[in-house]
């Protein structure tokens, strides 16, 4: 095999790869960066196929270690996550405005569907406020849960199929860094506005109302509050601010002594319980304190026939599917990841794609709606010292027996008591920590955070969500067409660095030294070839008042990982610019994708292969050599004349 073809400076002009092997290794790096498949090299068949199997389905990984030891541990967290999962679902169910039976539906089945397809060991699945609300929203704009419940239901099935669709797709296509456009700016912003809006809600049942606004932005929600004080019931009130305020001390005695984390766990059971027992023997609604109502037995119907693709009504559906899809699969994937890098472990986003994705699917089919992994129920799974995916298993089972046995108890439970509940969560998603460290840190991301905050507050959910996501897009487009550009000098003869960022750093005479940072393309190229003439105008303007000339440019193009055709004309704009200047382009330890370019458009061969260097010391000393060869030939010609 012949070695590549290399230059008198070492600079490798091996002949540019085949355009399969570039779209090989480019689709590679896009959806395979984590290279997922490394153990499978080297292996038989055999084993390929085993690993394999492994790979897609986990729970052939973890189930056959598996052992009493782990099960004691699972059995602990799992039944206290359910102890957490009832009335969350419960709550988060009527909050969506759906029937209350449906919240403990969404806990017995997706979980089941997590644990065989799941990666992450701490991730608890259940439903949450967020998507909820969000669901609900969509829905409302096209039917009222009030006028048409079995319509209503059909769309949140649908919605649910639709966001699992779209998560498994993402998953199996390897496009998970879609969802890193959800920054993580826009997403404090999100939860805090709609912790806000959720709380502002829960005002309804705090107070005993039996008219309120469908509208979810803080105006129509507080003016809804204000116009119906007539209907205020102050035995409601009363009770609320106890409920809450016991669900606020539980989470006060978690954060100040984090081993009594059982304590705010079971803390909403509890306020469930006693609300049940309080308005069944007290007959709270003779009060004017409404309960849930009648829960029938059972586990979850088949919900497929119900799913609707009506063209009047499915765009609602499927809008608010997709939005769900993503914001849900930042949440849980953020969650999961957070919680395995404190055991020091990591997690495939893609696969938690597809498991999450397969959950929503089985789930709509089964009388279930969106689900995830909530922070609190995770974080509960975490403490509680879950080992494997079986605790979601046993929390599963436990809502198993809650459906088939217990669920008609829970129909006493006071609607101010889930409101309580609701309340206390949302009040632990507003960060204002977050906020202030992001103001004192990044304006920018700040501006952000707050746009998806206010956004989410007085206008609507989606709108917040993509308002904040568009900003953070002009700032992330605004990277690309103003990539950053610097002017380099010699700290000590080998090493060079930003004359801004190191203002005692010399120049060199006759040599401007430029690094560029980013790819040259057609967004950016205009941009590119103005500062860099701008630079040599500055420069010769600077050594004109030395009595010197600038005859070299030096352009470092480490940090130039590719490059278009518009790039490479406009490298052609500035040499020809520079030339009629008298000043001679050099090009510095060019990338190997930036090089096949320049090559196969002849560029290389227009500047000359002495043109380009590995280092930015090899390309001084050439252009030192030339310049004393040149400062002599003047001198001669001096003294000739």
């Amino acid at each position: 095999m012949s070695s590549p073809k290399k230059s008198l400076h070492g600079v490798n002009y091996a002949p540019p790869r085949s355009f399969g092997t570039v779209l090989k290794a480019n689709l590679k790096e896009t959806l395979f960066p984590d290279d997922p498949f490394h153990e499978f090299k080297n292996e038989k068949l055999s084993i390929r196929i085993q690993k394999g199997i492994q790979y897609f389905v986990p729970i052939f990984q973890w189930l056959p270690k598996y052992n009493l030891g782990l099960f004691k541990f699972d059995l602990l967290a799992g039944i206290t996550i359910a102890s957490l999962a009832i009335p969350q679902g419960i709550s988060y169910a009527k909050l969506a405005n759906l029937p209350p039976i449906i919240g403990l539906y969404s806990s017995f089945v997706p979980p089941l569907i997590y644990a065989v397809f799941g990666s992450s060991k701490h991730l608890a699945v259940g439903t949450v406020a967020t998507c909820s609300l969000l669901i609900a929203e969509s829905i409302q704009e096209k039917v009222k849960p009030q006028e048409n419940m079995q319509l209503y239901l059909s769309l949140f099935y649908t919605a649910t199929f639709v966001s699992g669709l779209v998560q498994t797709a993402l998953g199996v296509l390897r496009l998970g860094f879609l969802v890193d456009f959800l920054s993580h700016s826009t997403i404090t912003g999100f939860m805090g506005g709609t912790a806000v809006i959720i709380c502002l809600q829960q005002l309804k049942g705090i107070l005993g109302l039996k008219h309120f606004t469908s509208h979810t932005d803080v105006v129509h929600v507080l003016r809804s509050v204000f116009e119906n004080r007539k209907e205020w019931t102050w035995q409601c009130a009363v009770v609320g601010v106890i409920f809450l305020v016991f669900l606020q001390l539980s989470r006060y005695v978690r954060k100040k002594k984090p081993n009594l984390f059982w304590v705010s766990a079971i803390a909403p059971i509890i306020v469930v319980i006693l609300g049940c027992l309080f308005a069944y023997l007290f007959h709270a609604e003779k009060h004017g304190i409404a309960i849930v109502g009648e829960l029938s037995k059972g586990i979850n119907p088949s919900s497929i026939h119900l799913l609707t693709f009506n063209p009047d009504y499915v765009y609602v559906a499927v809008k608010a599917g997709i939005i769900t899809a993503i914001i849900s699969l930042a949440e849980g994937i953020a969650i999961g990841r957070s919680f395995s890098i404190m055991n020091n472990e990591q997690i495939d986003g893609n696969k938690e794609m597809v498991a999450i994705g397969l959950m929503n699917i089985a789930g709509s089919f089964t009388s279930c709606y969106l689900t995830t992994g909530p922070f609190s129920k995770t974080a509960v799974n975490h403490n509680a010292g879950c080992k494997t995916q079986m605790s979601n298993v046993v929390m599963s089972l436990c809502m198993l027996l809650t459906l088939l046995f217990l669920a008609p108890l829970f129909g006493y439970t006071p609607l101010v008591a889930l409101s309580a509940i609701i309340m206390s969560a949302m009040l632990g998603l507003i960060d204002y920590e977050k906020f202030y460290h992001l103001y004192k840190t990044d304006k920018f991301d700040f501006l952000i955070c707050m746009v998806a905050f206010l956004g989410v507050a007085f206008i609507s959910m989606d709108m917040g969500l993509m308002m904040s996501v568009g900003l953070a897009l002009v700032r992330a487009l605004l990277y690309v067409a103003r990539p950053p550009t610097c002017k380099l000098g010699n700290i000590t003869e080998t090493v060079f660095r930003d004359i801004e960022q190191y203002p005692g750093v010399d120049g060199i005479q006759g040599i401007l030294i430029l690094k560029l940072g980013s790819p040259i393309y057609f967004p950016n190229s205009n941009y590119v070839r103005e500062r860099i003439l701008r630079w040599v105008r500055d420069e010769q303007s600077l050594e004109n008042s030395k009595r010197n000339e600038v005859e070299f440019l030096l352009l470092d193009f480490g940090g130039v990982t590719s490059i278009d055709i518009t790039g490479v004309e406009t490298l052609f704009e500035i040499r020809k610019s520079l030339g009629a200047k008298g000043i001679k382009i050099i090009l510095v330890n060019p990338r190997l994708g930036v090089m096949e370019k320049l090559i196969v458009t002849r560029f290389i061969d227009v500047i000359g292969k002495e043109s380009v260097f590995l280092t930015i010391e090899d390309a001084i000393e050439t252009c030192r050599f030339s310049l004393k060869c040149s400062s002599q030939s003047k001198r001669e010609d001096v003294e000739i004349a």
